[in-house]
């Protein structure tokens, strides 16, 4: 699933349908009880931020979706019975957060039962014109998917007589890359049950918010004391008291405000250089290190950094139960590669493959828990915390196969921030690059730069 912004997904005019929890649903959600499971520290320092920066006066849209396509007009009822079925899946998409205690800072989970859900459906109308249909979508994302917001969720159709579009957007504190890429085969098998008259009954899935029960309860056992605590002080420490941002010149001003952001994206290589490459890192635990071995090189030649410091991030789905989950299972793990020791790619691998060994397992403790121990100031005033290159191999997610025929997308909404947020994709057509950055000619240039050398790099190992 190539990563995109809606303005990139091939978005063809028709006729918009779009589905919400219904205000039946919503009415309900008002008078629940509080749910004694807590929000996951990521979903908190999440909300959080996303309030902070509202307070400082900027709407900053973080959501995620996914695009795909069903083939010929879609039956409607059949849809909406799938979308259903599949929010009824997930937990985490029927629970929400409420502020309370004095003054307005405690974070409440309130959760729905799966049969006090229903969905709303709006017929929009038609669109002729593609770019007034990018426009409307975008618009009532960010509105709907909204971090602030509850509920934050919102599911549409364009129908026409060939084919139908099915996009979906989420605010981020309820998905990752995981939960959007397994979403248009869930869908498909739906649909298709539906449209066939069949009842389909998937396999139990485990909760998200189960896991932010258990993954929290672990994170509040340790105290400034722990090990973790101790090296994310002394990395913070090296990189000046901050988290790191990707070491480049991005052309920003020391005090200026959030600068907008730019989208790059496209194909980096053919699916034979891909597998060379990967061959060729394999030795050293293939091509995550590879990828994160090659940035290293490359913005050490463009910044001339003495080391190359950044957070990795690493998916926290570390027992089976949660592979099926929709949530946002993502921990990050703080790296360091002196460049006196990562000269060529070879040494370069070498010394990667060894950091991620040995910090690996920090990513399994919530960062945002770590900065509270801290005890540092570490109020965001970005959307990001810190840049990031992420690699991820999507060959193996159920449907992969059949997402070029479908049109499939990931989307990332570009709107504000200051660090640079990278993802290379695996795909079976080959690798993928997609990066939001901050959008000044410097930045351009730079991040032009580094792909074009990851492309080299990545060249080179074909032998």
């Amino acid at each position: 699933m190539r990563m995109t912004d809606i303005q990139r997904c091939e978005i063809r005019p028709g006729h918009l349908v779009e589905w919400t929890l219904s205000p039946a649903t919503v009415a309900t959600a008002t008078s629940l009880p509080e749910d004694s499971r807590p929000p996951a520290y990521i979903q908190e320092s999440h909300i959080r931020t996303a309030r902070s920066v509202r307070e400082n006066g900027l709407f900053v849209p973080t959501w995620l979706g996914t695009a795909f396509d069903i083939p010929g007009r879609a039956d409607l009822d059949a849809l909406e019975e799938a979308l259903r079925g599949w929010t009824l899946r997930h937990e985490t998409l029927r629970s929400g957060f409420r502020w309370s205690g004095e003054p307005g800072d405690e974070m409440r989970r309130f959760t729905l039962d799966a049969d006090a859900v229903s969905l709303h459906r709006t017929d929009v109308g038609d669109f002729t014109d593609p770019a007034d249909l990018v426009r409307h979508l975008q618009d009532r994302f960010d509105v709907t998917a909204d971090a602030l917001r509850w509920p934050n969720l919102i599911y549409t159709a364009v129908v026409r007589d060939d084919s139908t579009s099915v996009y979906m957007a989420f605010d981020h504190s309820n998905v990752d890359g995981h939960s959007i890429y397994r979403i248009p085969a869930e869908i498909h098998e739906l649909y298709a049950a539906r449209v066939a008259g069949r009842t389909v009954e998937p396999a139990p899935v485990s909760s998200y918010v189960d896991f932010c029960e258990i993954e929290r309860t672990d994170a509040d056992r340790i105290d400034d004391s722990h090990d973790i605590v101790a090296r994310w002080r002394e990395f913070v420490g090296r990189c000046d008291g901050r988290l790191p941002n990707f070491p480049v010149d991005l052309g920003l001003e020391p005090e200026g405000g959030l600068p907008t952001q730019k989208l790059l994206r496209e194909r980096l290589t053919d699916p034979d250089t891909a597998a060379a490459f990967e061959a060729y890192c394999r030795p050293y635990g293939g091509s995550a290190v590879g990828v994160l071995a090659a940035t290293a090189l490359i913005v050490h030649e463009i910044g001339e950094q003495p080391v190359y410091r950044t957070v990795v991030p690493f998916h926290t789905r570390v027992k089976s139960r949660w592979s099926d989950s929709v949530g946002w299972y993502v921990g990050g793990a703080p790296i360091e590669i002196p460049m006196t020791e990562a000269r060529d790619l070879p040494s370069a691998l070498r010394t990667v493959r060894a950091a991620l060994h040995a910090n690996r397992h920090m990513a399994r403790m919530p960062l945002a828990r770590v900065l509270r121990l801290l005890g540092a100031d570490f109020r965001p005033t970005s959307p990001d915390l810190y840049s990031i290159v992420s690699y991820v191999d999507t060959r193996g997610v159920p449907g992969s196969g059949r997402w070029a025929e479908q049109n499939a997308y990931g989307l990332i909404r570009v709107s504000y921030g200051d660090q640079v947020c990278a993802w290379v994709t695996r795909l079976h057509e080959g690798l993928w690059f997609a990066s939001r950055y901050p959008d000044t000619d410097v930045a351009h240039k730079n991040m032009r730069l580094y792909v074009e050398r990851l492309r080299d790099v990545i060249a080179s190992t074909v032998s």
